[in-house]
């Protein structure tokens, strides 16, 4: 049997040491490299090429959902299993337009998540019980509904969802720009796009969709650089 290697992406050390030992039980899995933030994740994934990157959703600086985007944009034969403490259809429709083949509930047995890991490694989409059936009931309405990812409202590009995150955390303009390497006008222009898109023009409001969506935890403390 090969052995499948493993990323852990997961800014909570003690869940991160969890799911390394659970890990360890077997002999057909090895973790390569552990993350804390997004941008450790997308950089790890791109360094190690693991056959499976488990991503934690609410994640400090990137979440998991735009560190995934990030992932497969560059090695689009990456394997992402999303794992999160939320299931929300909406945090579940947003990891599938992504790209990651799989979402499992913290709340979950060990043995599901490592029959979720196997899947995900040998190429099979992996999806959580009760977030398939909803997950299939939504597709078809879908369909039924003639509706597409291009013709929703409000899709955000992958710059504005990294805006949108620093605004939500507290990260001013120019912060935003030092972070991201562009300058104060580029932010702006983002900052104005999103709003536009998202129908919200106020941060408040920026900062309750950001946390309804899983951008950012409900308990997010304020950037700071």
């Amino acid at each position: 049997m090969k052995t499948l290697t493993v990323l852990l992406a997961e800014d909570h050390t003690i869940v991160r040491e969890g799911l390394r030992a659970l890990l360890e039980t077997t002999v057909d899995f090895k973790v390569v490299g552990e993350a804390e933030t997004g941008l450790e994740a997308v950089a790890l994934a791109g360094k190690l090429r693991p056959d499976v990157i488990v991503m934690d959703i609410a994640m400090p600086g990137l979440n998991g959902c735009e560190a995934t985007r990030q992932i497969l944009a560059r090695n689009p034969a990456a394997r992402v299993l999303a794992l999160s403490a939320h299931s929300d259809d909406e945090y579940v429709a947003r990891l599938v337009a992504v790209g990651a083949l799989g979402f499992v509930e913290k709340q979950s047995s060990g043995a599901l998540l490592l029959g979720a890991i196997r899947d995900v490694g040998h190429g099979k989409a992996f999806f959580s019980p009760g977030i398939a059936k909803r997950l299939l009931r939504s597709q078809q309405k879908a369909r039924e509904e003639g509706v597409t990812d291009s013709n929703r409202r409000g899709v955000l590009t992958s710059r504005e969802e990294e805006v949108l995150q620093l605004v939500a955390e507290g990260a001013a303009n120019k912060q935003i720009a030092v972070r991201l390497g562009i300058s104060i006008k580029t932010v702006e222009k983002h900052r104005q796009q999103l709003m536009n898109k998202l129908d919200i023009h106020e941060t408040a409001g920026l900062t309750r969709y950001a946390i309804s969506v899983g951008a950012i935890d409900s308990d997010v403390q304020a950037t700071t650089f």
